[in-house]
């Protein structure tokens, strides 16, 4: 075989195989990201919630950041993590779609438990990273409610 052609090939395999895999290193909103979601669970942690799984992904769509339990009522909370507050409130970023995406994601997990009757919320946690180092949170409890058209 040719050994330029192997050098390409040997490239083009490398291109590829850069292009598609899991990168280890996260971009930097995605580490902001995680960072928000660990800190939201301490902070739900000591407001009496009990966290139950965090970055639930439904088969066929849907997401959901944190799943918990405030005593009967089992929450579905959205984490939305700032470095400031120059383009609005954090909350603002949980627009129609972002809902719908949330909304599917708890009916995937209701139907995981086959749909009991407990109370259920949606709720939103907003952390804006202030330059000190110190998180500013707010928890916005029913944030809003489940998406049309979707019922439960």
């Amino acid at each position: 075989m040719n050994i330029r052609f192997r050098r390409s090939l040997a490239d083009l395999s490398s291109r590829w195989r850069n292009r598609f895999s899991r990168s280890k290193e996260l971009s930097e909103h995605l580490r902001l990201g995680a960072r928000g979601e660990k800190l939201a669970c301490a902070f739900l942690r000591r407001g009496g919630y009990k966290i139950l799984h965090r970055n639930f992904r439904a088969r066929h769509g849907g997401e959901v950041d944190i799943v918990c339990r405030d005593r009967d009522t089992l929450v579905f909370v959205e984490v939305k993590t700032r470095t400031r507050e120059d383009f609005g409130r954090p909350v603002e970023a949980v627009n129609a779609a972002k809902r719908k995406l949330i909304s599917r994601g708890a009916l995937a997990w209701l139907q995981l438990l086959d749909n009991p009757d407990i109370l259920v919320r949606f709720d939103v946690v907003e952390i804006v990273l202030a330059e000190d180092g110190q998180p500013i949170f707010e928890l916005i409890r029913n944030a809003f409610p489940l998406a049309a058209p979707y019922i439960y």
